[in-house]
């Protein structure tokens, strides 16, 4: 069984190093996904401002309606049902929850059973559940659900990233393009791309309007977990049921900072 001291023990061997010194104004870009990732929330912590792509098209399975946890079973997804019918090439700020069937209660059912025995599960729970107990409605933006999370949590771990939605930037583009002249919108200096960016970010585009790209350091590292042995790429649930604040600070490498 996991307990608080051992949780606070193992997380906090799990320190990365910041990236971003001397770097001038650090923007990042993401989708608005539901409970996101820890890799995620260290583009959050290491940037100084974040903008969420929500202008983008909706990709039905992608991480915007769904993530994983951990069960004794092995992951399992938690997924929000949107409405899809005639909405093909819907932008992910037009997609609206589908509440015919009680999927915030459901999920917040699925979190109980599954981290009832975590060491901040009280406290984790008790955080997160007013913002399920909301999303009752019989449509809901689900932009502005995973945002309200998102923010809240970065929040809750003190994390003073400025955030912003590229909707709202009246930014035009494609691809490299559209990134770019959010960064010149937002006055970055730097680019930080998550760690998948090194397929496709186009690093000679940025340079050329003085703009530096950056890939994020970001390394998954284990914590102490429920049910058996490590799994990594989890939602940020997880690591907060298991690690708490502190913990959860020193994973995304900002423990010196706050607290």
């Amino acid at each position: 069984m996991v307990t608080e001291s051992t949780a606070n023990e193992s997380c906090r061997s799990s320190t990365i190093s910041d990236p971003n010194a001397s770097r001038g104004t650090i923007a990042a870009i993401h989708q608005p996904n539901y409970i996101p990732w820890l890799g995620y929330f260290f583009k959050i912590a290491h940037s100084d401002k974040f903008v969420f792509l929500d202008n983008a098209a909706y990709s039905c399975g992608s991480f915007v309606n769904r993530n994983s946890i951990k069960t004794p079973n092995g992951p399992a997804w938690l997924t929000i049902p949107v409405l899809k019918s005639g909405r093909f090439g819907q932008l992910i700020s037009e997609v609206e929850t589908s509440n015919i069937e009680p999927w915030a209660r459901r999920h917040l059912a699925t979190l109980q059973s599954n981290y009832g025995r975590a060491p901040y599960f009280k406290e984790i729970f008790g955080f997160l559940e007013p913002y399920y107990r909301s999303a009752t409605d019989d449509r809901k933006s689900l932009s502005d659900f995973n945002i309200q999370v998102i923010s809240s949590i970065a929040t809750y771990l003190h994390i003073n990233t400025q955030f912003m939605r590229a909707s709202e930037l009246n930014v035009l583009g494609h691809k490299t393009e559209l990134l770019i002249n959010i960064c010149r919108v937002v006055g970055a200096t730097t680019y930080l791309a998550g760690t998948g960016g090194t397929s496709y970010q186009e690093d000679d585009k940025f340079e050329s309007v003085g703009i530096t790209p950056l890939i994020s350091s970001f390394s998954q590292r284990s914590y102490p977990q429920l049910f058996g042995g490590f799994v990594g790429n989890l939602s940020i649930v997880d690591v907060l049921m298991n690690c708490g604040y502190l913990g959860t600070r020193r994973l995304l490498g900002i423990e010196s900072e706050q607290g």
